[in-house]
């Protein structure tokens, strides 16, 4: 699978990867501003999300072959990985599966556990809506409040909404794959190893998604791991604090 992408920067690989619901796109800033001044960056919409082709597996081997995939076919040997939320566990799992292929690793506001299923009602919100109904994102934004009331989270799911052509819109992402897939999404990471080499664990203060006691799991399978907290951020930790987000990133990767 030939994964869309967009690049940033010079200097040593830096992989980024988004989380459910999210694209390339959401590290926009980040990378041009901060990480692209250090490394060769390229933030890449996972299959079933942003420009990626659509799939109807969508499992963490999978995503991590797509990675493994991109590297072969851009040349990249080795390279940093970063990835939030889902992509923390796409990250997690190709460092698990390809340990040679990873550098530094880090990992945004997810553990290698199983979760709740706390965003299928997003999911439920968006395939719920008829965009035939709507000639503007306006309109759509006002029906989608009705089941999401959070405006900070709209504005996040609307970046997925494109003009179809014919006046209305369509989703970016599958969403019908990831409902039916939603169960892998939250299963925990699993390997028969370890990765040993260096990775960074960054959480929100205010999120729920890294507890104290994952602490120990995180550990077994990533015996180098480090965690850092950011202080006022939820789970889109990257959103929330990005100056304080980038520069523990950037101590870590630049060691």
């Amino acid at each position: 699978m030939e994964l869309f992408y967009k690049e940033y920067g010079e200097g040593p690989p830096l992989l980024i990867l988004h989380g459910l619901l999210g694209s390339g796109g959401n590290w926009h800033t980040l990378s041009s501003r901060a990480f692209g001044k250090h490394f060769h960056v390229y933030a890449l919409d996972q299959r079933n999300h942003g420009r990626s082709p659509h799939d109807p597996v969508h499992d963490y081997p999978s995503m991590a072959a797509d990675l493994a995939g991109f590297m072969d076919r851009h040349g990249l040997d080795r390279a940093h990985v970063l990835g939030h939320s889902m992509g923390g566990k796409t990250a997690m799992q190709f460092a698990l599966t390809y340990p040679d292929r990873v550098d530094r690793l880090v990992v945004v506001d997810m553990a290698p556990k199983a979760y709740p299923p706390w965003q299928l009602d997003i999911l439920d919100a968006l395939r719920d809506l008829d965009l035939s109904a709507y000639r503007s994102r306006a309109e759509v934004d006002a029906a989608l409040a009705l089941r999401v009331p959070s405006l900070p989270i709209r504005q996040f799911l609307l970046k997925n909404l494109r003009p179809d052509g014919q006046g209305g819109y369509t989703w970016l992402p599958n969403l019908e794959a990831l409902y039916r897939n939603y169960d892998k999404i939250n299963v925990p990471v699993e390997a028969t190893g370890t990765f040993d080499g260096p990775v960074l664990f960054v959480r929100g203060e205010d999120s729920p998604y890294i507890a104290e006691d994952d602490l120990p799991a995180i550990r077994r399978l990533f015996p180098r791991a480090e965690l850092v907290t950011i202080p006022e951020a939820g789970h889109w930790v990257h959103a929330d604090a990005p100056e304080a987000f980038a520069e523990a990133v950037l101590d870590f990767l630049q060691r």
